[in-house]
């Protein structure tokens, strides 16, 4: 296989550790911390969870190691969706797995959870581990979002441990992977198996965070990637002076990335769904409020600006909700044959606006025709609109023009609106990593071990302090039940890890909103350029700007 310069650079970074976990694993002890709890409905949490719930926080620091010498068998798996830096928490937990005794095993299982069920796995060896270091995607032994949470697969599971002999599992996931980790340890720990369960927090979102885990890894990664594409589009802007660019950056359920992003780069507007669900924005005073930017720049000769949208906002916005829960009420059982039968369009049209209510109807009417039609064209399995593919930079660049042509015959806006629409996405998710994702994740991968080699079951990877120099991180772990709470779903109470939204009294949304409007009417674009991995630490080690506000 032919590699490129950088990839065989990056082959030869070594990470870099938490002093604690420099020092060699025979010198590492455990500082155990308080007892623990949920972060809602205790008494629910606790029930589901009696062997796992309330066991303390822990830090690792220097001192004599006390831990039980056995030789460790140990299940690695990747789920959910790509992040960078997931190749290097399992060559951290390789290289301390192999460390500590030459005869520990880590066994991958391919393809996500399904790997485990299935029994279909590889066993790394240094020759195959050392093609993935310093590398983004994960291809070294694939991902999946096959979720644990039978009792079947449970009772697989732990056959298929029993059957290799495997300790402990390690799950590299999201908020919903990890409670799946947190449910497999509560099995793992009533039935006596003798398997632990340890997981890694992973979403380039960013909404796998709290007062404990700072940073998810592959959110420093991606966007950076994407604030690099934005810096260049907006040097674009201000050379080419005649286009507005609206870019929906990846963020389904939450807004860091979008936030991030616009920290980085000073765009002209950048929408942050948690604020519009707050503050109940309907659809048309959210396009009021970009079309004001747009008719003050160009008031100012400037017909043209960078639009950030986050890829979930239109499911913050109150009336839009409203409209969807309709929609799939209309589209349900019979009446989606019904509906599916007429030939014209005009014909559909004249069907939804018999089935929805007058505010719902508003709503739709004023939605370009092409958002209408994938509203009823494109449903999920369950034949509910799959709000995830609507095109909101497009449906907010469209509305935008229509409030302006209202101005221009008004006589406020005399300016040119020609938009140009960008989604990042998958361009972030596979990243080469950046030398903080590196060092994160291996460090991660490398205390994952830690935790393993002491006995902690169902608890996560933690490593804090992350804003300061790498040997001043601090690693340790946290019982996953801290972070869950009771949610409705499909029907039924889960117990789930908790979302982390944007909060809007949080110091990084709180220094964007002071600037805002400066950078509204103003060209004030930052261009970030491309990651930095070799150079002076104060380029090349940086993190997230949201980190660093958070942390100052």
């Amino acid at each position: 296989m032919e590699l490129s310069s950088l990839q065989k650079a990056r082959y030869q970074y070594v990470p870099k550790l938490p002093e604690m976990l420099r020092s060699g694993i025979a010198d590492i002890c455990v500082n155990e911390g308080e007892e623990t709890k949920s972060a809602a409905d205790c008494e629910k949490i606790k029930a589901l969870f009696p062997n796992t719930y309330g066991k303390k926080e822990i830090v690792f620091q220097k001192g004599q190691n006390t831990s039980q010498s056995k030789k460790q068998v140990v299940g690695v798996i990747l789920s959910g969706g790509q992040a960078p830096g997931g190749h290097n928490v399992i060559c951290g937990l390789y290289d301390a797995l192999k460390s500590t005794n030459p005869e520990n095993v880590l066994y991958g299982f391919k393809n996500g959870p399904i790997g485990l069920i299935e029994d279909d796995y590889l066993i790394f060896d240094d020759d195959y581990i050392n093609q993935y270091r310093n590398t983004g995607g994960f291809d070294i032994i694939g991902s999946g979002r096959t979720k644990l949470e039978t009792k079947e697969q449970f009772e697989i599971a732990g056959k298929v441990c029993k059957k290799h002999g495997i300790t402990a599992i390690v799950i590299i996931g999201g908020d919903d992977s990890n409670t799946n980790a947190a449910v497999l340890a509560e099995y793992f720990a009533a039935n006596n198996t003798g398997v632990q369960v340890i997981g890694c927090p992973k979403t380039i979102d960013g909404d796998l965070k709290n007062e404990d885990i700072e940073c998810s890894f592959g959110f420093d990664t991606a966007t950076k990637t994407y604030s690099e594409l934005i810096g260049n589009i907006g040097r674009d802007a201000n050379s080419a002076k005649k286009y507005w660019h609206f870019v929906k950056v990846m963020g389904r359920s939450a807004s860091h990335v979008a936030l991030e992003c616009a920290l980085q780069t000073q765009p002209n507007i950048c929408l942050i769904s948690e604020e519009v669900a707050y503050k109940k924005m309907s659809l048309s005073q959210i396009a009021d409020y970009i079309a004001d930017s747009v008719e003050k720049r160009s008031a100012n000769g400037m017909d043209f600006g960078v639009a950030i949208i986050p890829e979930g906002v239109v499911e913050f916005v109150p009336e839009f909700s409203v409209l969807i829960k309709e929609i799939n009420e209309l589209l349900a059982g019979s009446k989606a044959d019904e509906f599916n039968k007429l030939s014209t369009w005009n014909e559909k049209y004249a069907f939804i606006e018999k089935g929805l209510t007058k505010e719902s109807m508003d709503v739709f009417a004023i939605l370009p025709m092409g958002i209408q039609q994938q509203l009823f064209l494109e449903r999920d399995p369950h034949g509910n609109v799959q709000v995830s593919l609507i095109e909101s930079e497009k449906l907010f660049s469209a509305l935008v023009s229509d409030k302006l042509a209202l101005r221009k015959e008004a006589g406020t806006y005399k300016g040119k609106f020609n938009p140009i629409h960008h989604f990042l996405g998958y361009e972030g998710r596979c990243a080469f990593p950046s030398n903080f994702d590196a060092d994160y994740c291996y460090s991660l991968g490398y205390n994952a071990f830690m935790l393993i080699q002491y006995g902690y079951n169902g608890y996560l990877s933690k490593i804090s302090n992350l804003s300061k120099p790498a040997d001043k991180w601090i690693a340790g772990g946290m019982p996953i039940t801290k972070m869950m709470n009771i949610e409705r779903r499909h029907g039924e109470d889960k117990p789930v890890i908790k979302k982390a939204l944007v909060e809007l009294d949080s110091k990084p949304f709180k220094y964007f909103k002071e600037r805002r409007d400066k950078w509204a009417t103003e060209t004030l674009y930052i261009y970030p350029g491309a990651i930095q991995y070799y150079g002076p630490s104060e380029v090349c080690d940086i993190t997230t700007k949201t980190l660093k506000i958070e942390q100052e």
